[in-house]
């Protein structure tokens, strides 16, 4: 599509239907011939500067308008604007700047002088387009696809400054495929590449901004946050992003509410009772200044404070915020803003501005104004005076003396994006002068005509412009119209001269590798609350190490009551999902933070119960000892050699070995010892009650014998006791041989007895085994009570079998109540019951049989005689 020329002062109303149809559809046009033309209506001005390539630009000088009312029935008045904004007019100058910097570098553009058409689109929608159109038309009423340049359109047009105007101007400027760059709209949509070919921007897209949220609010540990954003399409489009983004970090919102721009409270009203009712400390605006005064107002009314305000990039450097009215309210916030740098320069350009100088700048006066709060007087009007509150502006003001510090911080961020957006045509052009036929970006690799090239000629170098500026790092656009984005985070500090100041703290770079893309210097931050720490804001109290979260239902993710870890398991962190288990060998602390080895158990040598018993051990297998000597010593008395010596010898050396047995038990469980202890057990307790069997035998024979023709007298003699004890020993031998064949016993670690110890034990392999051995020991003992309970009336002066039917009255008894405490006790107190089993049957055996006998021999030699063992020793003491 191409511009039509239209000659003379008048425009023609068949105009009006083609910009219609043309726009609505593409490709038919309509023109109907009307008999009369029309005077053009609400003149469009601006601030210009002729040269041989223009640039032009939106710039919204003005932030307000007063509201007319419509009637219908008349023309409706001229858009008004009202407060003059000089930091947005520091935006302008920087453009004005940089083209002059532009035109006075040589290796730059040579030959070319570049001007420009700025117009003031006074933040109102209709105003910006008509400023779009005016430069694109050249007339003051604009008509869409009529050209009445003298010279040639603008290469490429800067602005706007919101993302809802920059998209009006995007659609129209992309069908003629204008270049358009944008130095604060930051809308995602206007990364769309089929809506918006020519578009692009130096200030990233929210996207990244978005990220850069969402990466600080993870840093701070916030998990319960509130939003608040303008139903614009900058914070339309913000808040869906930043609400999912929130939602996939692990972030639960407790309340979203939108600033109505359509009304003149903004809802107010209705948001500031939401934050006030919100357990949500920190709350993240999207949204741009001036819709975000009312809602401030209220909040301060309200008198509300302690929360964290995360301020997106449209306010985030506020000089309009930055008054000391909010500083009790907005002291302490964290605001994310595109990173910029000081043009050099530009500070020394801006402080001698003259208004004596600029003459063809329109809006000079009113900065002036604005700045030095004066008024100029009016020479044309007579009668004009100044209020009582107002001085007359002379122009020999000086800029130095009043140039505030965070009027310049505020202001940097834009007028840097500006800065760099004329940068990139000028450097955008210096490459399309560059092309060399055969290589250029268009059919067969034709160039454009440097000197009369076409707006689209111009866009296909934009695309691939790096930009490399004085000011500027190297930054170009990407695939979508985007730079890279590298955002500072700023914070709002208490000032001691009124305004709250900004305080770079930190930075965000989306390019960083993972871990480092935000990097904050947590010391220089001050919070509202005066502490060094991070103000929290949680729906629920962080879990202490030791607990995991626990969710509540009905109540969101980051609603969660703590829960103790349960047994044997850990949290070593706050806000732990899940405790975790400790390894096989450790065990909580106290605390459950953290595993530490667990306390090994087993009866040792060195602990009290095992040394006590291992002292009663070496003293019972020492005292059968001594009574073996004893009866060695004594072997030719009567009543050694009637009590079966050679069996009494090897009782009590079966009793010293039964006691030395039980020190198997003691110690550390190794597999050896595991083998040993139960089998030697076993085989010395066989062989002491086969022993005790023997002597019951050879006593009842014994007695038996004695009677006339008695068939015992064969039996009589000591191979009958050996036959005894060795069978009843190799009995206990095989079945012990079958047990380590088929299932021994081993050392193992019982983790489960005893919750935080490891228990050093020895598993008896076979539990059938174990008790068949046992019950072996029971038949053994219970055939030696029977047979001595039946010859304990036998007449005998030492009738060796009442001795033998105690004995084994009480083995039993100290064995059969060691059954159920050996299954009630676990550990190393189950091994000490069954050493204790051991030394209390064998003291009953050593109490019972040989004690008496020890007795006659030391203390009671007369009545070891033959006459007294035969029974007539009491009959001579009578006599």
């Amino acid at each position: 599509m191409s511009f039509r020329s239209c000659r003379g002062p008048f425009l023609c109303q068949r105009s009006v239907v083609y910009l219609l149809t043309s726009y609505l559809m593409p490709g038919s046009v309509t023109q109907i011939s009307l008999p009369k033309c029309l005077l053009p209506k609400d003149k469009v001005n601006g601030f210009s500067r002729d040269g041989a390539v223009i640039i032009g630009a939106t710039f919204p000088i003005h932030d307000s308008r007063v509201y007319q009312d419509v009637t219908f029935r008349e023309p409706a008045s001229p858009d008004t604007c009202q407060t003059f904004v000089s930091d947005n007019y520091q935006w302008l100058q920087a453009m004005v700047f940089a083209i002059e910097e532009i035109n006075k570098n040589p290796n730059l553009l040579p030959n070319i002088t570049l001007g420009f058409w700025i117009h003031d689109s006074c933040m109102i929608l209709e105003r910006a387009l008509k400023g779009a159109l005016w430069m694109l038309t050249g007339k003051e009423e604009p008509i869409l696809n009529y050209q009445c340049w003298i010279h040639r359109p603008p290469a490429a047009i800067i602005g706007d400054a919101v993302s809802t105007r920059s998209i009006i101007l995007a659609r129209i400027l992309g069908r003629y495929q204008y270049p358009q760059i944008s130095y604060s709209s930051t809308s995602p949509l206007l990364s769309d590449r089929d809506q918006f070919s020519s578009f692009f921007r130096t200030i990233p897209s929210s996207e990244s901004q978005i990220a850069g949220l969402v990466e600080m609010v993870k840093t701070f540990g916030w998990t319960w946050v509130g939003l608040l954003a303008e139903d614009s399409d900058y914070g339309q489009q913000g808040f869906t992003s930043l609400k999912e983004e929130l939602v996939k970090a692990g972030t639960c919102i407790d309340f979203s509410e939108y600033i109505l721009t359509s009304r003149i409270d903004k809802n107010a009203l209705h948001i500031v009772q939401v934050i006030k009712t919100s357990t949500a400390n920190a709350v993240i605006i999207f949204s741009n200044d001036i819709d975000l005064v009312p809602v401030l107002n209220e909040l301060v009314r309200e008198d509300i404070t302690g929360k964290i305000w995360l301020a997106s990039d449209g306010w985030s450097t506020s000089v309009l915020l930055s008054m000391e009215r909010y500083s009790k309210l907005l002291a302490g916030t964290i605001g994310i803003e595109s990173h910029s740098e000081e043009i050099p320069g530009f500070k020394t350009y801006i402080s001698k501005l003259d208004p004596l100088q600029s003459l063809n700048d329109i809006f000079i006066e009113e900065f002036w104004e604005e700045t030095f709060g004066c008024k100029w007087l009016d020479f044309k009007s007579p009668f004009s005076a100044l209020d009582n509150l107002s001085k007359p502006c002379t122009g020999q003001e000086k800029l130095e003396s009043i140039y505030a510090y965070h009027k310049d911080v505020a202001s940097a961020r834009f007028t840097y994006q500006t800065y760099n957006a004329v940068y990139a045509i000028a450097l955008a052009m210096q490459d399309l002068r560059s092309c060399k036929p055969g290589a250029g970006p268009f059919h067969r690799g034709t160039c454009a005509d440097t000197m009369h090239f076409l707006p689209w000629q111009l866009l296909p170098y934009v695309k691939h412009v790096h930009l490399q500026g004085k000011a500027a790092t190297k930054r170009f656009f990407d695939e979508h119209g985007n730079p890279p984005a590298q955002y500072d985070i700023m914070n709002w500090q208490h000032n001691l001269q009124g305004p709250l100041r900004y305080v770079k703290v930190g930075v965000y770079d989306s390019s960083a590798p993972p871990g480092d893309t935000l990097i904050i210097n947590a010391n220089a931050i001050q919070w509202n609350t005066g502490k060094k720490e991070v103000p929290p804001s949680m729906c629920s109290p962080s879990c202490l190490p030791g607990f995991r979260k626990a969710a509540m239902e009905g109540e969101p993710t980051c609603c969660f009551q703590c829960v103790l870890c349960a047994q044997g398991e850990i949290a070593n962190q706050t806000d732990t999902l899940e405790c975790s288990k400790c390894p096989w060998d450790q065990w909580p602390n106290g605390p459950q933070d953290l595993c530490i080895p667990k306390a090994t158990e087993f009866l040792s040598f060195k602990e009290p119960l095992g040394a006590i018993l291992t002292a009663i051990s070496l003293f019972s297998s020492v005292i059968p000892a001594i009574i073996l000597g004893l009866f060695l010593w004594y072997r030719k008395t009567p009543i050694v050699k009637a009590n079966n010596r050679s069996v009494s010898y090897l009782l009590l050396l079966s009793l010293t070995l039964c006691s030395l047995s039980s020190l198997v038990f003691i110690g550390f469980p190794s597999q050896e010892k595991c083998l040993l202890r139960q089998m030697t057990f076993g085989i010395t307790f066989a062989l002491c009650v086969s022993c005790i069997l023997a002597k019951t035998i050879t006593v009842v024979i014994a007695f038996n014998a004695t009677k006339p023709n008695s068939n015992y007298r064969r039996w009589t003699g000591p191979m009958l006791s050996y036959m005894v004890i060795s069978i009843g020993t190799l009995f206990q031998c095989v079945l012990c041989i079958s047990w380590l064949g088929l299932s021994p016993p081993f050392s193992e670690h019982n983790i489960y007895a005893h919750p935080g110890k490891i228990i050093f034990e020895c598993n008896e392999g076979s539990p059938i085994a174990f008790w068949c051995m046992l019950g072996y020991l029971g038949v053994l003992a219970s055939i030696s009570f029977v047979v001595a309970f039946l010859a304990r009336k036998l007449p005998d002066t030492f009738n060796e079998a009442q001795f033998i039917t105690f004995s084994m009255l009480a083995f039993l008894s100290v064995w059969l109540s060691f059954v159920p405490a050996y299954l009630s006790t676990k550990g190393k107190y189950m091994v000490a019951m069954e050493v204790f089993a051991i030394l209390s049957s064998l003291s009953a055996l050593v109490s019972c049989i040989f004690f008496p006998k020890c007795y006659i021999i030391l203390l009671k030699p007369e009545i070891n005689t033959k006459e007294h063992l035969m029974g007539r020793g009491g009959q001579k003491k009578v006599k």
